[in-house]
């Protein structure tokens, strides 16, 4: 994932401090603000298929760092708190 550096970070501080006053209680209200981000960066970027491209790459890879950082560390501790459920084929 892009991380943006500290000058071009202190731009968006009244977002991230909106937000953290006020966090979407469910998945309706991110699902919102995500689109809500898409509808402001189509209307600064245009419509065109480089837009598009740009917020399906921008989701996809917030997507995979979600998964990194958060989901993968959560399932491997249920790996390890339950057991897995593949074991090795070849033994």
């Amino acid at each position: 994932m892009p991380y943006i550096n500290k000058e071009d970070r202190n731009n968006f501080m009244f977002v991230e401090s909106a937000i953290e006053d006020n966090p979407p209680r469910t998945a309706g209200e991110m699902q919102y603000l995500i689109a809500i981000m898409i509808h402001h960066y189509v209307k600064y970027k245009g419509l065109r298929y480089q837009t598009c491209n740009d917020i399906m790459g921008a989701l996809t890879g917030a997507n995979m760092e979600f998964y990194r950082r958060f989901v993968a560390e959560y399932e491997d501790s249920k790996i390890r708190d339950n057991g897995d459920v593949y074991y090795p084929v070849y033994e």
